[in-house]
C-alpha cells in the first residue's frame, strides 16, 4: 500500500512538472442563464460535469461584444491599449489586433507548444500578417469574419457576399464542407488534431465555436428535447447549446483516448452576454449583449483539470477575474516568457487564485472607455472625466457606468412563470439622459439599486480613476470599409486583400 502511494505521488509530480496541454474553448453569445448549473431550462450535461468537477468562476468578466473579448483574450491587453475601443471589426474594415502585440498563440509556440486554432477568428484579416497562421498558430481551420450561415459558410456584408471558410492560408474546399453544420465540423477538426498529435510535445488548441451566435440554426434532432419551450427562437437556441455541449463531450473523450486528458487544462468561457433577440438569456443579470450592464459582461467561465488542487475541485471562485487574465495565466502555466517582446499587460496571472483560493491580484477592472460611441446627456459638473462618454469601471465591489450603457432591462427566459417569481411583467428600461450610475456589485449583483446620489465621493474617486485610464489610451482605430475586400474580387472568399 505504501509503495502504491509512493508511485502515485511520483506520477503526480511528473505530471505537474510537465507543460500542460491547453484546451481553450470560447462559446459565442452564450447567455449567463443558459448553462445547466445557472439555469435548469437548457441541458448541458458535459459542460456541467466539467464545471462541477473543476472551478467555476463566478466573478468573471468578458467584454460586451465579440472582437473586444477575443482581442483582449489573445493579447492580454485592454481595448484602450490596442486601439480597438469601439465596436467590432467588420468584414471590410482594414483593422486588427496590432502586430506589435504578440498573441497568446505566439507565446505558447515560443514555449514549445504545437498550436492550433479552429473556429471563429474575428480579430482582423485584411493583410496576411493578421491571419491565424501568421500569428502563432501552426494550423487554422475556420472563418475570419464575425458570423455566417452554419451550413453554407457564406456571409454577406455591405452588398458584398462570399464564402468564409479557410483551411490554413487557403480557401477551403467548399465541395467538401458545404452543408456540414459548423459545430460538428469544428469538433471533428479538433478531434482530428488530437488524434494526429505527437504526445511528446505540449498541445494548445484554441476552439472559438460559432455556436451559439445567430443565425439560429441547428439540426432538428437537437431541438426535440425542448418541445416544452414554446418560443421558437429560444427552442432553436437551446438545441444549438445542446449540440455544442455534445461537441465538447466528444472532444474531451478524444483527449482521453489519446492519453492527453490527465495533463490538460481546459478553460471554457463565453465571449459576451447572450443576445436576448436571438434566443439567449442572462437572467437574473441586467441587460444583454452589447451593453455595459452585468448581463453584457458577467460571463460564464470555468476551469477543469486533473492538475487542480484537490481542495478546489468542485468549488466556486468569487475572486475578480477578467478575460485579459488568461494570457499571463496560461503563458506562465506553460513555462513561457512574459517579458520577451511583450507589451505591458493588463491581465494578471490568476493560477494561484484558481488553484489555491488565494486573493485575486486584480483589484480593479476597466470594462472600457469608448471615444466614438455617441455622447449621452450632459457632462457632470466639475468632473475630471467626461460622463457623456460611454465607459465602465470596477474597483473592488464598486462599479461605475457613464454615458449610454445600452438597454438595462431585466429579461427572464420566455418560459418563466413571472408571477411565481414576484414579477408582474417583463421590465423594460431606458436610460434617457441620465449618464452616471454607481452600483455595489458585491451586495447588488443584478444592479437594482443605483447609489450614485448616495455616495458622491465614491463617484468622484471612480471618475478620477477613469480619467487616469483615459490618459493611457492610444488612438481609437475604426477605419472605413474597403471595397477591395469584396469576395467577388478574391475568388469568392472573404480573406486578405492588401
Amino acid at each position: 500500500m505504501l509503495r502504491l502511494g509512493i508511485l502515485l505521488a511520483v506520477c503526480l509530480h511528473v505530471c505537474l512538472s510537465k507543460q500542460p496541454n491547453i484546451l481553450l474553448i470560447i462559446a459565442d453569445d452564450y447567455g449567463f442563464n443558459d448553462i445547466g448549473y445557472h439555469g435548469k431550462e437548457i441541458k448541458t450535461p458535459n459542460l456541467d460535469k466539467l464545471a462541477l468537477s473543476g472551478v467555476r468562476l463566478e466573478n468573471y468578466y468578458v467584454q460586451p461584444i465579440c472582437t473586444p473579448t477575443r482581442s483582449q483574450l489573445l493579447s492580454g491587453r485592454y481595448q484602450i491599449h490596442t486601439g480597438l475601443q469601439h465596436g467590432i471589426i467588420w468584414p471590410s474594415q482594414p483593422n486588427g489586433v496590432p502586430l506589435d502585440s504578440p498573441l497568446l498563440s505566439e507565446k505558447l509556440k515560443e514555449a514549445g507548444y504545437s498550436t492550433h486554432a479552429v473556429g471563429k477568428w474575428h480579430v482582423g484579416f485584411y493583410e496576411k500578417p493578421f491571419i491565424p497562421t501568421s500569428r502563432g498558430f501552426d494550423t487554422y481551420f475556420g472563418y475570419l469574419t464575425g458570423s455566417e450561415d452554419y451550413y453554407t459558410h457564406y456571409r454577406c456584408y455591405g452588398g458584398m457576399c462570399g464564402n468564409d471558410l479557410r483551411d490554413n492560408t487557403d480557401p477551403a474546399d467548399m465541395k467538401k464542407y458545404k452543408g456540414l453544420y459548423s459545430t460538428h465540423l469544428f469538433a471533428d477538426k479538433v478531434i482530428d488534431i488530437i488524434e494526429k498529435h505527437d504526445n511528446s510535445k505540449p498541445l494548445f488548441v484554441y476552439l472559438p465555436f460559432q455556436a451559439v451566435h445567430a443565425p439560429l440554426q441547428v439540426p432538428e434532432e437537437y431541438m426535440r428535447q425542448y418541445q416544452n419551450i414554446k418560443d421558437k427562437q429560444r427552442r432553436t437556441y437551446a438545441g444549438m447549446v445542446s449540440c455544442m455541449d455534445e461537441a465538447v463531450g466528444n472532444i474531451t473523450e478524444a483527449m482521453k483516448r489519446k492519453g492527453l486528458w490527465d495533463n490538460t487544462v481546459l478553460v471554457f468561457s463565453t465571449d459576451n452576454g447572450g443576445q436576448v433577440h436571438e434566443g439567449g438569456n442572462n437572467w437574473p443579470l441586467r441587460g444583454w449583449k452589447g451593453s455595459l450592464w452585468e448581463g453584457g459582461m458577467h460571463g460564464v467561465g470555468f476551469v477543469h483539470s486533473k492538475r487542480l488542487n484537490e481542495k478546489m475541485v468542485g468549488k466556486i471562485s468569487r475572486e475578480l477575474m477578467h478575460v485579459t487574465d488568461w494570457y499571463p495565466t496560461l503563458v506562465s502555466l506553460a513555462g513561457g516568457n512574459l517579458k520577451n517582446g511583450t507589451k505591458p499587460l493588463d491581465g494578471f496571472d490568476q493560477w494561484d487564485t484558481i488553484n489555491y483560493r488565494r486573493p485575486s491580484p486584480r483589484k480593479e477592472l476597466l470594462h472600457n472607455i469608448d471615444p466614438l460611441y455617441p455622447a449621452s446627456g450632459q457632462p457632470l459638473p466639475n468632473s475630471t472625466f467626461n460622463t457623456t462618454r460611454r465607459a465602465a469601471l470596477r474597483v473592488g465591489d464598486w462599479k461605475i457606468i457613464t454615458g449610454d450603457p445600452g438597454n438595462g432591462s431585466w429579461v427572464p427566459p420566455p418560459n418563466m412563470n413571472l408571477p411565481a417569481y414576484g414579477i408582474q411583467e417583463r421590465t423594460t428600461y431606458k436610460t434617457d439622459k441620465k449618464n452616471v450610475w454607481l452600483f455595489h456589485i458585491g451586495s447588488d449583483p443584478n444592479e437594482r439599486v443605483d447609489l450614485s446620489d448616495t455616495y458622491p465621493k465614491i463617484v468622484k474617486a471612480m471618475l478620477d480613476k477613469l480619467s487616469q485610464y483615459e490618459r493611457t489610451a492610444v488612438t481609437c482605430r475604426y477605419p472605413q470599409g474597403d471595397r477591395r475586400a469584396d469576395p467577388s474580387k478574391l475568388d469568392g472568399f472573404w480573406g486578405p486583400w492588401e
